[in-house]
C-alpha cells in the first residue's frame, strides 16, 4: 500500500496543511540538466486549506522525500478541483545575470550563485579542477553559467558532474556516486519500451576549434576527426571558438574528448509505464538488462537522463529515458 505525506505550508496564513488525503493525483518530471524538478497535483478542495503561489510543498511516499518546492501555478474549476504547479528550487536559475570569475572551480561558482540569490545548498563536492581561463558571462541564465563551469571541468578532467536539488538543497554529486541498486529490464518492472538510433544530432566525427590568435589577427586551427566514420557517415562537423586563454595543449586535448564523446551512434532508451521506483530521479545511475533490443543486447549500469513518476489510484507507475552508452 502507498502511504502518501502531503504538506503546504501557508505564507500567508502562517499555517501547515496536511493535504493527504485530499490528494486525486501527482506527478513528478526530472531531467539530468537545465531544468528544476516539475511537481503537479490535483487535489479536491475542502473549507480549511487554503494556499497561494510561492508557498512551500513537501511530498514523501512510504516516508521517503520526494519533492521540496514551492507552487507557481493553480488552476481550479467549479469542482473544487485544483490543478497546482511546483517547482523546487533550480527554477530560479533561470534568472539572467552576468558574472566574471577568475580562477575557480565550478564548485565554487555554484556557491557563489547560490549566496547571492538566497537558495539553500546540500552537499556541493569539489570538483578540484581550477577553470584555467577568465568566465565571463554577459547576461546568461544562471543554469548556463553554472553548466558552463561543469563542462569545462568535464572536458579537462573526464569527470562528470550531477547538479540537482536534493529535497530543498542544491546539490553536486560526481555520476560515478549516483548508482542504485535498481535492475530495469524485461524480467524487473519494465512492461513497455522504445529503442531509437541515430546521427542526425549530436553526432560528429570532426571537430574543429578555432583559437583567436591577437597576434597574427586570425584564427589558429585545431582539427581532429575520423576517416573511418567519415566515409560510413559522410563529415559530421562541430565547429567551435575556445577562449583565448587556452594554450595549445589544453585545446588539442579538448578537442580529442570531443572527438571521442560525440563520434558515435546515438543510441535513447524510454521505458514507459514501469513498476514506480520511489526515490529514483534523473542523474542516477541503474542496472539495464534487456537482452536482444535492436542491434544490441543491454546489461550495463546507464545513467537516467529523465524520469517521470506518476500516483494515483493507489498505483506508482515511472517512464525514463536515457542514452545507451555501448
Amino acid at each position: 500500500m502507498i502511504k502518501y505525506e502531503f504538506l503546504i505550508e501557508s505564507k500567508q496564513t502562517g499555517n501547515m496543511y496536511d493535504a493527504s488525503e485530499l490528494i486525486v493525483e501527482a506527478s513528478y518530471h526530472t531531467v539530468i540538466r537545465g531544468q528544476a524538478g516539475k511537481f503537479q497535483f490535483e487535489l479536491i478542495k475542502d473549507a480549511i486549506i487554503e494556499y497561494h503561489e510561492g508557498d512551500v510543498v513537501r511530498f514523501k511516499v512510504n516516508d521517503t522525500p520526494i519533492f521540496y518546492g514551492y507552487v507557481f501555478s493553480k488552476d481550479i474549476d467549479r469542482w473544487g478541483r485544483i490543478k497546482t504547479v511546483c517547482y523546487d528550487q533550480l527554477r530560479y536559475l533561470k534568472a539572467h545575470e552576468s558574472y566574471v570569475f577568475s580562477g575557480v572551480t565550478a564548485t565554487s561558482v555554484i556557491k557563489n550563485i547560490a549566496q547571492d540569490f538566497s537558495l539553500t545548498i546540500g552537499v556541493i563536492e569539489d570538483t578540484g579542477y581550477t577553470i584555467s581561463s577568465t568566465m565571463v558571462q554577459d547576461n546568461k541564465s544562471l543554469f548556463d553559467i553554472i553548466y558552463y563551469g561543469l563542462q569545462q571541468t568535464q572536458l579537462n578532467t573526464g569527470e562528470l558532474y550531477i547538479f540537482y536539488d536534493d529535497f530543498g538543497a542544491l546539490t553536486l554529486t560526481k555520476a560515478s556516486n549516483m548508482y542504485v541498486d535498481v535492475i530495469l529490464g524485461t524480467s524487473s518492472l519494465v512492461t513497455d519500451y522504445s529503442y531509437k538510433t541515430d546521427i542526425d544530432k549530436d553526432t560528429y566525427n570532426k571537430i574543429k576549434l578555432v583559437h583567436p590568435n591577437k597576434k597574427t589577427g586570425k584564427g589558429d586551427v585545431y582539427i581532429v576527426q575520423d576517416s573511418t566514420t567519415m566515409k560510413k557517415w559522410g563529415t559530421l562537423q562541430k565547429y567551435e571558438v575556445v577562449d583565448e586563454n587556452l594554450n595549445a595543449a589544453q585545446i588539442q586535448s579538448q578537442a580529442e574528448t570531443c572527438l571521442t564523446y560525440y563520434n558515435r551512434v546515438l543510441r535513447t532508451l524510454k521505458l514507459d509505464n514501469c513498476l514506480g521506483v520511489v526515490g529514483l530521479k534523473a542523474g542516477h545511475m541503474v542496472t539495464i538488462d534487456i537482452p536482444d533490443i535492436g542491434d544490441i543486447s543491454l546489461s550495463k549500469k546507464l545513467l537516467l537522463d529523465s524520469v517521470d513518476h506518476r500516483f494515483g489510484n493507489g498505483k506508482h507507475v515511472m517512464s525514463v529515458g536515457m542514452r545507451v552508452i555501448i
